[in-house]
């Protein structure tokens, strides 16, 4: 894991299998076996070194017996298994009663779906490993908790044009991230505009942005570059930020435009 308090939960879950496993005199190769999992898997959850699954902790806590108080756990390891400038993001879009974000390259995050988002860790570089995108995805799709928090934030989304027609993970996974898109935007507290690629003037030229105004009247943006994202808090860098992305939704198309043009992108692409 790649940060301390990951690894503090994973090795305390890890132990407390171990006390388990042992108070119903198992060997972790017998544990492994009447769980359906490898005596190695046993032994790097023990040890804090691999994420349990849920279904791991439900059996292990019926087999040895405990009652529910592994299987309980599994909660926290879930947040544990999220890289944390994820769990990080999570908590500030919680406590954001207002969101706003531009896209350039890809949908945004928030906006994505499950196929969409695999595709798109499936072809980082250097490439990730098969549980790492699990990982990814699932950190991702826990985020969308924040269109079903009450009270409503209020949530924009500036997308390219670009964005609704590259097929990344292909043309099927697009069109199923189109339709997405256009459930998501008649949702009454969602607002997705789109920015045409005809268009002379554009205030995002910089790079993608989002911005987070937070219950206690803070307002703080975040940028992401490559292998860095930045939490921006200075206020007079949030104030050419806010400007910036207003500028960007003023330039594209208003929201019930821009639902028609992805409709008319879908019937493009079909």
């Amino acid at each position: 894991m790649e940060d301390e308090e990951a690894t503090a939960v994973l090795k305390a879950v890890g132990r407390q299998i171990k006390m388990w496993r042992e108070a119903a005199g198992m060997r972790q190769a017998e544990l492994g076996s009447a769980i359906g999992y490898g005596e190695d898997m046993v032994s790097s959850v023990e040890r804090g070194r691999r994420v349990p699954k849920p279904d791991f902790l439900d059996k292990a806590d019926e087999v040895l017996g405990a009652g529910g108080k592994l299987a309980t756990m599994k909660e926290d390891v879930e947040k544990a298994r999220y890289p944390k400038k994820v769990r990080d993001l999570a908590l500030l879009e919680d406590e954001a009663v207002e969101l706003g974000a531009c896209a350039g390259h890809h949908i945004h995050g928030l906006l994505q779906t499950p196929e969409y988002t695999r595709a798109l860790y499936a072809m980082r570089r250097p490439a990730y490993t098969e549980e790492e995108v699990d990982r990814y995805v699932s950190a991702r799709m826990a985020r969308k908790a924040v269109f079903e928090r009450v009270p409503h934030p209020q949530l924009t989304f500036v997308q390219e044009e670009v964005t609704l027609r590259r097929p990344l993970g292909g043309r099927m996974a697009l069109r199923q991230q189109l339709e997405h898109l256009l459930e998501i935007g008649r949702l009454r507290h969602v607002e997705i505009q789109v920015t045409p690629t005809d268009r002379e003037d554009h205030a995002g030229m910089a790079g993608s942005l989002r911005l987070l105004k937070l219950r206690d009247g803070q307002t703080l943006g975040h940028l992401e570059a490559q292998l860095h994202s930045h939490l921006i808090s200075d206020p007079r860098d949030v104030q050419i930020l806010e400007m910036r992305y207003g500028m960007i939704r003023a330039q594209a198309l208003a929201p019930r435009e821009s639902l028609a043009f992805i409709e008319k992108v879908m019937g493009e692409e079909t």
